[in-house]
């Protein structure tokens, strides 16, 4: 019998302590779920704080945007003859000049002047199949598709790359919010209700870019006694004027490596006001310099690298100083010859 009672009281107490220990892993269970519940509850309320309030960028004016023109192909043949021979154009390579063959090498900056009559074909306005003749869309266009890069105007070294935002608001600036009456709930004004507006100014091609840049070098080659000329850079210029509209000074937006750009031009057809039928491509008409253009800079006898503006005044000297480049460029060529 009292085998049995300590039987009976040895077997309470293990159901007793199972029991406790049940409960206890019980309430453990229960905190754990609700610390877990507490920070889901946490997370929540952060994440319905985040998206009722909106991106700081929301609040700001659009970035600017320059419209081009829609490219509309022509869906039959838009000339009396098959000319399909300009989508297959591909420049010809240079010809490839030794170091040691270049005895004699100057780098010159022309300025071109889109008012001059030579230089009427880069404000041509005919719309075409690959869209606006300009050279200033022509250019836009081709560094919007990606097919050539445009680099930064710090320097004309082609150092610092450039996107086609950062050109936009060089063209237009930024936008710009301003308040206006608000005449849709406030049609008499008498209540001062406003409204924001948001005012981007519009690109006009005509004004802004008027004149362009070109880079290149003047070699001779001994090897097959040619002086060669080889446009380096291209970079239009826009028109900075005084708030009454008078004309200020010029700038660059940005250069285009011109070796990049001759695949394209190739595709482009230059207009010709004498005779349609004898256009030739944009890569033609650089290569072989049907523009009119002077000098702004040079390598003769410049150590501190300026354009001529910057050490002589008057603008007739320095029309004849450039001129005088040409005539030196010249007569080196015509010196090494004896007759």
């Amino acid at each position: 019998m009292k085998n049995k009672l300590i039987r009976l009281i040895l077997l309470v107490a293990v159901c007793s302590i199972g029991v406790e220990h049940a409960s206890a892993q019980k309430r453990v269970v229960k905190k754990r779920s609700t610390a877990t519940k507490r920070t889901t509850n946490k997370n929540t309320g952060n994440n319905t704080q985040l998206a009722a309030t909106p991106p700081a960028d929301t609040a700001k004016a659009p970035d600017p945007t320059i419209d081009l023109g829609a490219v509309r192909k022509s869906l039959r043949n838009d000339n009396a003859v098959e000319d399909n021979l300009v989508k297959d154009r591909t420049p010809l390579d240079y010809e490839n000049i030794r170091v040691d063959d270049a005895v004699y090498r100057q780098r010159l900056w022309r300025e071109i002047d889109v008012h001059e009559k030579m230089n009427m074909p880069f404000v041509y306005k005919a719309d075409d199949d690959n869209g606006n003749q300009r050279f200033i869309y022509i250019l836009l266009n081709a560094i919007r598709s990606g097919d050539v890069n445009a680099f930064s105007p710090i320097d004309d070294r082609f150092t610092t790359p450039i996107t086609v935002g950062e050109i936009t608001r060089q063209l237009v600036g930024e936008s710009k919010t301003i308040q206006v009456p608000n005449w849709a709930e406030d049609p008499t004004g008498s209540k001062g209700i406003m409204k924001d507006s948001v005012i981007v100014e519009e690109f006009n091609p005509d004004v802004t870019v008027e004149k362009y840049w070109v880079k290149e070098d003047v070699i001779f080659d001994k090897e097959s006694s040619r002086l060669h000329t080889r446009i380096l850079g291209v970079a239009p210029l826009k028109t900075i004027r005084n708030p009454d509209g008078s004309f200020r000074d010029v700038t660059p937006l940005f250069w285009v490596y011109y070796p990049d750009l001759r695949p394209m031009l190739a595709k482009h057809e230059a207009y010709n006001s004498k005779n349609l039928g004898a256009r030739m491509s944009w890569e033609e008409f650089f290569e072989s310099h049907m523009f009119s253009s002077r000098i702004v800079k040079s390598t003769f006898d410049n150590p501190y690298d300026q354009f001529i503006a910057g050490y002589i005044k008057d603008p007739i000297l320095r029309l004849l100083e450039g001129d005088n480049i040409k005539e030196r460029i010249f007569n080196y060529e015509q010196d090494l010859w004896s007759y």
